[in-house]
């Protein structure tokens, strides 16, 4: 295994990935675009196109049975997260990040969220 990297360090993967190859864990090694994702609907790969130099989105992680993806910096900084159930992309949610740590965004349980973590945790406990 290679060692972790910073998040903004890591190298681009192009290689085309599907839905059931995207790893249950977080990626430390490198970053894979939603451009390299075969399934990938539009509203993520336009996910970031309003945001100050239109990130791309990369992916994070599953949570459950979300998939997890974000356009933007980690932290201080204007970002989107997205996050779709693997069995319906449709079933789509957004959380925006702002510069000064705020959030906002509704989560599967119809709750508007103002921080990240409540809003992982709103996907977490959702039925799916």
């Amino acid at each position: 295994m290679s060692d972790a990297l910073p998040y903004d360090e890591r190298p681009t993967d192009d290689t085309p990935v599907h839905t059931a190859d995207l790893p249950p864990t977080p990626i430390r090694d490198r970053n894979i675009p939603a451009t390299a994702w075969v399934e990938a609907p539009d509203s993520l790969t336009s996910l970031g196109d309003d945001l100050p130099d239109a990130p791309v989105a990369e992916y994070k992680r599953r949570i459950g049975p979300w998939i997890l993806w974000r356009a933007g910096p980690a932290s201080k900084g204007h970002a989107r997260y997205w996050a779709a159930h693997e069995d319906d992309l449709d079933r789509a949610y957004t959380l925006r990040l702002f510069p000064d740590g705020s959030a906002e965004g509704t989560g599967p349980s119809g709750t508007v969220h103002e921080r990240f973590r409540a809003w992982k945790e709103d996907l977490r406990d959702s039925e799916g």
